[in-house]
C-alpha cells in the first residue's frame, strides 16, 4: 500500500520515536493525524508536520472510542504509544498493572477493531502495531512489557489472517534497543556488553516497510540480536541461563530505576 496521499493515524507522536515516525511519513507525503495524550506537547509536533492534532488519553476506554469515531477516515492505523511498564511486579499496584495493559495492549487492539471496518469498506488500509524485540524474548523485571508486546504480536498475527483477502494488510515492527530517542534512550542505560543499537530513523524505515510491502512482521535490530530473539523463542530455558550469565541484569536495573515514575 502507498503511504502517498494516505490518510495516517499515529499514536504516541509526541514521544520521540513518534516524533521519528511522522517526520518519516510527512516526508512520503501522508496526511498525518497525530495523537498523544498532552495537547500542549501534541500541538507543535502537528504544526511542524502540517498534521491534524487528536489529543487522546488512551488509559481511558471512553477516550480511544472518542479518537477512532474522530478519525474514522484513517487508512493507516500505527499503534505507537506505549508505557515502559518495567519493574518487578510485585513492585506493581493494581491500577498501574490495568494502566499498563490498557494503553499497551486494550487501546491498539480497539483502534484495530473500531477503525478495520472503513477500511474494508474502501478496499484498502494497513494496521501496524509498533512491539519489541520483548514481545519475542522475555527477561527479567520485566514480565508485564513482556505480557504486553506478546500479546500484540499475537494479535498481529491472528488478525493479519482474519484481513487476508480484504485489502487491509497487519504489521506488528519490533525495534530492539533504540539509540537517542524512545524509551530505552530516556533511560541513560546502556545496553548489555556487545549488544548494539538502532536508531529511530530505522524504526521510522521499518514501519514505511511494513506498510507499502505488507510485511507481517518487521524486526528492527542487529542480526546478533535477531538471532538471539529467535532462539528465545524456541527455547526460553535455554535463553533464560544465557542471560544470567551476561550483564544484562546491569542494564536492567538502570532502566527499572529511570522508569519507576513512568507507571
Amino acid at each position: 500500500m502507498r503511504i502517498t496521499g494516505s490518510t495516517v493515524l499515529l499514536t504516541g507522536a509526541t514521544g520521540g520515536l513518534g516524533h521519528a515516525m511522522a517526520r518519516e511519513l510527512a516526508a512520503r507525503g501522508a496526511k498525518l493525524i497525530l495523537t498523544g495524550r498532552r495537547a500542549d506537547a501534541l500541538e507543535p509536533v502537528a504544526e511542524e508536520f502540517g498534521a491534524r492534532s487528536a489529543p487522546a488519553d488512551l488509559a481511558d476506554p471512553a477516550d480511544v472510542e472518542r479518537l477512532a469515531e474522530s478519525c474514522a477516515d484513517a487508512d493507516v492505523l500505527i499503534a505507537n504509544a506505549a508505557l515502559p511498564s518495567s519493574g518487578d511486579l510485585l513492585d506493581y499496584a493494581p491500577e498501574q498493572i490495568d494502566r499498563a495493559l490498557t494503553v499497551n495492549l486494550r487501546a491498539p487492539v480497539m483502534l484495530a477493531r473500531l477503525l478495520a471496518p472503513h477500511m474494508i469498506e474502501a478496499g484498502r488500509g494497513h494496521i501496524v502495531m509498533i512491539g519489541s524485540i520483548s514481545g519475542k524474548a522475555a527477561t527479567k523485571s520485566s514480565s508485564l512489557y513482556n505480557a504486553t508486546k506478546f500479546g500484540l504480536r499475537g494479535f498481529a498475527a491472528g488478525f493479519r489472517q482474519d484481513l487476508h483477502g480484504t485489502g487491509v494488510g497487519m504489521s506488528v515492527v519490533q525495534p530492539g534497543f533504540v539509540r537517542d530517542a524512545g524509551m530505552f534512550a530516556a533511560t541513560g542505560a546502556t545496553p548489555p556488553g556487545g549488544m548494539r543499537t538502532v536508531s529511530p530513523a530505522q524504526v521510522a524505515a521499518g514501519v514505511v516497510r511494513a506498510v507499502e510491502r505488507d510485511l507481517g512482521e518487521v524486526n528492527v535490530a542487529p542480526p546478533e540480536m535477531r538471532l538471539l530473539s529467535a532462539i528465545a523463542g524456541q527455547f526460553p530455558g535455554f535463553a533464560e541461563k544465557v542471560q544470567r550469565r551476561t550483564d544484562a541484569e546491569r542494564t536492567i536495573r538502570q532502566m527499572v530505576d529511570a522508569q519507576r515514575g513512568k507507571r
